[in-house]
């Protein structure tokens, strides 16, 4: 591909596109750089997560002989830890390896997803729509939309963490900057921002059944909708798109000149290509009306009362058959129109083309296919034992025993939440152990269940982003691999903790402010109980 002796003036952010693979990304400064250097001397992931699981292992050993337990405040029961080192922990394993890395439900979820993603890509439409978007959108647009769509996402699961970071580095390569620096845009903003949505989601539902469950002893009972946190949800989206937008610029953006791939760029393109062949005009068209009607054609088994793809029961669209199906649906989403763009320009001649187009998106999974046998492996260790229990109790009951009160109660209540997120995945489980301790306590202050739950999913969210032992962080560093091999954990951890740090300061002084003036957080709900 020609280079530009002259970058575009208009971007202020353009990519020295001389950078090669043969210059030496310079590291970070302070104590991201020791966060990188520390980082880049931890072994391949998939050996980290071995030893994480010998590690659990050898703890649950160890905590199984000294007997120890807690209290689980839900129920009552007290949760001992197990014994991995048993016969009833190895036949456990032996029996369930299998099973635990076939059922693993985020390994499923990349692969549909990037398969439907592949033909659309593969066919040419992603590029030459993403080409349009970098023109028609004003660059200062375009980076907090790529926030809030990622925080958006969540509305179909974790779809929006598999979908959003690949389409937001082929925006940046559109737009003239280093595709790194829309991989970890993109993957910040869908994970730092899990929680916010312009929509009810199913976490929305997920969690206001725990806390109706736990607050139903409060005052003759008291109710948590699912519109519980709407309000204070939907301007955190913006705020996510704002601080995320900054954070691009100031940070990311330069760490990502000096990284290989650079060559990739396709400003030149951009320059020379802003109009469209014939084929793509045509090919475009198609696409656009095969994907309207598919649309159509959703929303008539939803939008109806009696719509199939609402709950059978309630009739609801939260949660529904439509809402657990997104996936499925959002693979026909791009697989579609795909079809029909590459039917359009050639870039499909036989329908032996579209398997190719699903290969190809294969290929580069090999290793993230390997690494989820260890990740899946460790999951389940970690909850067969009960380890995840006892810790998430444990540190309840560590904040609960301070007896701070008020905003400074609040603020290491959700670092406390912050922390633990980075060890224990499951939302709802984390939800479940704090709520009957948090929930009935900050009700004797006079607070609502809405509003603890609100703090809670604060901190469950921010540091998604940071932490290796996501589920999706080893899919990032294989995106990110494809531009560069040499940038290793560290570095892509140094990459992303101004986003959890800044947004979550962003977060919680959003917060206080919602606090300070007594503001409405959701449909009938305050952070008073009435």
């Amino acid at each position: 591909m020609s280079k530009n002796t002259e970058p575009p003036k208009e971007n202020e952010f353009q990519e020295d596109s001389q950078a090669t693979t043969e210059v030496t990304p310079e590291p970070a400064k302070g104590f991201l750089g020791w966060v990188e250097r520390m980082g880049n001397k931890l072994p391949h992931p998939f050996w980290m997560f071995v030893w994480i699981c010998i590690i659990i292992i050898g703890l649950s050993a160890v905590t199984t002989y000294f007997n120890v337990s807690a209290i689980d405040p839900g129920d009552g029961e007290e949760v001992f830890s197990r014994n991995l080192v048993s016969g009833e922990g190895l036949r456990w394993f032996l029996q369930e390896m299998v099973t635990n890395f076939a059922h693993f439900a985020p390994f499923g979820l990349v692969l549909v997803m990037l398969m439907g993603v592949s033909i659309a890509e593969q066919s040419g439409l992603l590029a030459v729509a993403m080409r349009n978007v970098a023109f028609a959108v004003p660059k200062q647009v375009v980076m907090p939309v790529i926030f809030m769509i990622g925080a958006c996402g969540n509305i179909g699961s974790d779809a929006g963490i598999v979908i959003v970071p690949p389409i937001a580095a082929l925006i940046f390569s559109k737009m003239g900057l280093h595709p790194i620096a829309g991989l970890v845009a993109g993957y910040a903003g869908a994970t730092a921002g899990f929680t916010a949505n312009f929509f009810i989601a199913g976490t929305d539902v997920m969690l206001a059944g725990i806390s109706t469950q736990v607050a139903s002893g409060i005052n003759g009972g008291i109710e948590v909708s699912a519109t519980a946190n709407w309000y204070f949800m939907i301007v955190s989206t913006f705020m996510l798109g704002i601080g995320g937008a900054f954070i691009v610029r100031r940070f990311t953006i330069p760490r990502c000149k000096a990284f290989a791939g650079a060559e990739m760029l396709d400003n030149t393109d951009l320059e020379q290509n802003k109009g469209m062949t014939d084929e793509e005009r045509t090919g475009l068209k198609r696409a656009g009306v095969s994907l309207l009607i598919y649309v159509f054609l959703i929303a008539l088994l939803v939008a109806p009362s009696w719509g199939p793809l609402r709950d059978p029961e309630t009739g609801g669209i939260v949660p529904s058959p439509f809402l657990r199906g997104l996936v499925p649906i959002l693979f026909f989403f791009f697989a579609i129109p795909g079809y029909y763009y590459g039917k359009a320009t050639g870039s499909i001649k036989v329908p032996n083309d579209i398997l190719k187009h699903m290969e190809f998106g294969m290929k580069g999974l090999s290793g993230y296919i390997v690494l989820m046998l260890v990740v899946a492996q460790f999951i389940e260790l970690f909850t067969w034992s009960n380890l995840d229990k006892i810790l998430a109790i444990n540190g309840a009951e560590f904040l609960e025993a301070t007896g701070l009160t008020g905003p400074v109660l609040f603020t290491v209540y959700m670092l406390l939440v912050a922390l633990l997120n980075i060890f224990l995945g499951s939302g709802s489980a984390k939800w479940a152990i704090f709520a009957p301790i948090f929930v009935p306590m900050l009700a004797q202050l006079n607070y609502s269940p809405a509003f603890v739950q609100l703090m809670y999913r604060v901190g469950d969210s921010i540091t998604n982003s940071v932490t290796p032992l996501y589920v999706y962080f080893p899919l990032l560093l294989g995106w990110i691999h494809k531009y560069d091999k040499r940038i290793g954990i560290g570095t892509v951890v140094s990459l992303l903790i101004p986003y959890a740090v800044i947004l979550f300061v962003m977060w919680v002084i959003l917060l206080f402010v919602w606090y300070g003036f007594n503001l409405p957080i959701g449909v009938g709900e305050g952070i008073y109980i009435n």
